[in-house]
């Protein structure tokens, strides 16, 4: 089992930053890709940012350019990864969830999530 916490969501007026973490542990066997989605009222969750275990990123393009995820931390059995999120705008407030993808055994992969942080921007 794979356990994930994190933290840093808050309440920032626009333009202002923020920065997540997410720290994964567990029966982590052999990590494919850790990073953040969102979801705001009414709508869909998406993708903000990933990092594969190979060090490609993906971001959506609403956050490219402001936001950063941070390669991974590893200390002990814990992978740790950042958002910094810059320039924030009011359409960034959602839910903000940490998911990681990894594999727990050899064959054996699947999907983690946070139990999520509220990050809200006042105009």
């Amino acid at each position: 089992q794979v356990q994930l916490v994190e933290s840093g969501g808050g309440f920032v007026q626009a333009g202002g930053s923020l920065r997540l973490s997410c720290t994964a542990s567990g029966n982590i066997f052999r990590l494919v890709a850790m990073g953040w989605y969102r979801q705001a009222p009414g709508n869909e969750r998406e993708l903000v940012a990933t990092r594969t275990a190979g060090h490609s990123t993906n971001y959506d393009a609403s956050v490219e350019g402001r936001f950063t995820l941070s390669p991974f931390s590893r200390d002990d059995a814990k992978t740790t990864v950042y958002l910094q999120m810059n320039s924030l705008k009011p359409e960034d407030t959602a839910i903000y969830y940490c998911n990681v993808r990894a594999y727990t055994a050899v064959g054996t992969w699947g999907d983690t999530w946070g139990q999520g942080t509220q990050v809200t921007v006042s105009a």
